[in-house]
């Protein structure tokens, strides 16, 4: 226990000898400038803000007759003066006279603006700037001090920026006033061209015939088309009276049907025309509206009064050539009643294999078919009759009759036959889906199923299949009602087979992420516990307790990979976030330690340096191995944290273009902060 003390005593010796050498290893020299504006050997300055301040100091230097380069030490030493510190450091570096040297002593709080004799700045002009500077020095502001510098320096605290900006502002304004001007009178001349065009769009449809059409055209066009259908509807009239006439009411009602339909619409163009033509105002939208209704209107009464006329002209030649119809249509019924003869055997075929249902559509085509032969049969003589008896028309409308009469007992007969090849085309369509639902099911049994429910599917699709392929068997069967439940069945499982094969690949895709995922938390946790081992005597319990945690999620990941590749992932996943986490904490404590003083250098007279402090991190070591046992051996680092600076070096180079100029003024200024 005595040798133990005794170690530690010597340790503690140690520790305050770097104590104490702390304070000289903060004093500076006289430096050399390092390239560019800015010579942080304090190390107060983070790399941005070095960067932004390099920027401003050559924006003044493009601005202005004047340089300004910043140097910032821990304190004035060998000169200890800041005026006769910051001119040395002006003369070595050889700065010419309009290039001011900015000194920043931030340990010493002492600050110093040394310039030449004949330099573009008053003495009165340095000490205005030295004061306004002061309090941001003591706020330890150093770039918001050296940025107000750079201001002052320029001109009038930014005063020449401050009236370039109100320059290129009036600039802006009346740009901007100009372009009102000219927003306004397109605007004004876009109003006036929307009057002149009422209602029309802007911009025409190509989908809209009438987006094309101004106001007074589509007007001009409904007044046209409004007289011209009325015509058309009255001409119609004329034509239907001497059709009742010449063919009968009988012949001629599908006629007087559309007629109807012609003089309703008729009607509606009419109404509307009189609410165009009322003393009730109405907008310019309602007008082009109801203008175009009435061309729509006008346009459906001439489709319709169209399409019964070719009627009236197909009727006409049936009764002028009446006796060369008939002899066609009597043609045509001998020509049927082979078809009508087969349609009952052909039917009772198809009963004999399936059942009632599947010859539901079909059923009483024989006596349907039949019927209308029989009433084609009834018309031909009535045909002949009225041609006999020199009645041309009704001998056309009997004509007529006939023609529709065969033409729909031979589509009757026709159906039997076309529904028995379609029931074969059915029966083996569902022959060909029983084999690739056999397949699927197949496939579907060799997916992962960890829920069942493709298992579940594949049962009841072999069930289905069983049944459906006893429906394909004996008689009365109905192929139909077989391929839709197939068909059913094939939907179903083919999500199964989609489900499972999403469930694969997305197995692989974990599986995928999970080894890119554990390899970056290894290598994470190895980099996170490579920084604390190596800086332990700066770093606290947060990054400590975060790297375990770490170490530990990895550990259990790599436990659940082949069990559970998905718990895995995301207890990898965590371990990841914990390592970067132990980084930042271990960064952040570094960070915090090498600027805050700490042990000042290592104990043996190392210089300070700007990450951690060496001598800390040894001792951490020496000192947690002590008072954990003794030797060294323990891997835990001490309960304590050691500070200090490490090792740095100055820069080199010369600084601001080597002009030479007078001797620096020695003018009295700066002072403390």
């Amino acid at each position: 226990m005595r040798t133990r003390w005794l170690a530690l005593s010597a340790v503690m010796t140690a520790l305050l000898a770097g104590m104490l050498s702390a304070s000289a290893a903060s004093a500076t020299d006289p430096v050399q400038l390092d390239q560019g504006y800015v010579t942080d050997d304090a190390g107060v300055l983070s790399p941005t803000e070095k960067n932004e301040l390099e920027a401003r100091l050559q924006t003044l230097t493009e601005n202005s007759t004047a340089d300004l380069f910043v140097v910032l030490v821990d304190d004035f030493t060998s000169p200890s003066d800041n005026v006769e510190w910051a001119d040395t450091v002006a003369d070595d570096n050889n700065l010419g006279p309009e290039q001011y040297l900015l000194a920043i002593a931030v340990e010493g709080r002492s600050y110093y603006i040394s310039a030449a004799q004949d330099g573009p700045l008053s003495d009165g002009k340095l000490d205005d700037v030295e004061e306004k500077i002061q309090p941001l020095l003591a706020q330890q502001d150093w770039d918001g001090a050296i940025t107000l510098a750079a201001d002052e320096i320029q001109g009038d605290g930014g005063a020449g920026a401050v009236r370039t900006f109100l320059v290129i502002g009036a600039i802006v304004l009346a740009a901007l006033l100009i372009g009102l001007v000219v927003v306004l009178v397109r605007r004004a001349r876009r109003n006036a061209a929307v009057r002149a065009r009422g209602a029309m769009p802007e911009k025409p449809d190509p989908n809209d015939p009438f987006s094309s059409l101004t106001d007074e055209q589509i007007q001009t066009q409904a007044g046209a088309a409004l007289v011209r259908a009325d015509d058309a509807l009255a001409s119609s009239k004329e034509e239907l009276g001497f059709a009742v006439a010449q063919f009968g009411d009988a012949a001629t009602s599908q006629f007087s049907a559309a007629i109807e339909t012609a003089k309703t619409k008729m009607s509606e163009a009419f109404d509307i025309k009189q609410k165009l033509d009322d003393e009730i105002e109405d907008t310019i939208y309602d007008r082009r509206a109801w203008h175009i209704r009435i061309i729509q209107l006008c346009d459906e009464i001439d489709d319709v009064l169209d399409d019964n006329t070719e009627a009236f002209d197909a009727l006409r030649k049936l009764q002028e050539n009446a006796p060369q119809e008939l002899e066609r249509v009597r043609g045509e019924r001998a020509a049927l009643q082979p078809m009508l003869a087969d349609a009952a055997p052909a039917l009772a075929a198809l009963a004999a294999e399936y059942g009632t249902a599947a010859l539901s559509t079909v059923a009483d085509n024989p006596a349907q078919a039949q019927e209308r032969a029989a009433l084609a049969d009834r018309s031909i003589d009535a045909a002949a009759a009225a041609i006999a008896a020199g009645k041309s028309g009704d001998a056309a409308f009997a004509i007529r009759t006939a023609e529709q009469s065969v033409a729909q007992a031979g589509q009757l007969a026709a159906a039997i036959t076309t529904l028995g090849a379609d029931l074969a085309g059915i029966e083996s369509q569902a022959r060909a889906l029983i084999t690739e639902l056999q397949g699927d099911i197949a496939t579907a049994q060799q997916l992962p199923d960890v829920a069942g429910a493709g298992a579940q599917v594949a049962a009841s699709v072999q069930q289905q299949l069983q049944q459906a392929q006893a429906g394909l068997t004996g008689v009365s069967r109905n192929p139909q009602r077989v391929l839709e439940a197939l068909t059913e069945a094939n939907t179903q499982i083919d999500a199964a087979i989609a489900q499972g094969r999403e469930s694969v690949e997305r197995a692989r895709r974990t599986q995928q992420m999970l080894e890119q995922t554990l390899a970056q938390a290894d290598a994470q946790v190895r980099s996170a516990s490579d920084f604390i081992q190596t800086r332990r005597g700066s770093i606290g319990a947060t990054a400590r307790t975060r790297l375990s945690q770490a170490e530990a999620g990895l550990g259990e990941a790599i436990g659940l990979r082949a069990s559970d590749p998905e718990q895995a992932l995301a207890v990898a996943q965590n371990a990841l976030e914990l390592a970067r986490q132990a980084a930042s904490y271990a960064q952040s404590d570094v960070s915090s330690y090498s600027t805050g003083g700490g042990w000042g250098g290592d104990p043996f007279g190392g210089s300070r340096s700007s990450g951690s402090g060496l001598g800390g991190d040894i001792l951490g070591g020496i000192i947690g191995g002590l008072l954990a046992g003794g030797g060294g051996g323990s891997s835990r680092s001490s309960s304590w944290r050691s500070s200090g600076g490490g090792f740095r070096s100055s820069g080199f180079g010369g600084g601001g273009g080597g002009r030479s100029g007078g001797g620096r003024s020695g003018r009295s200024g700066g002072g403390r902060f």
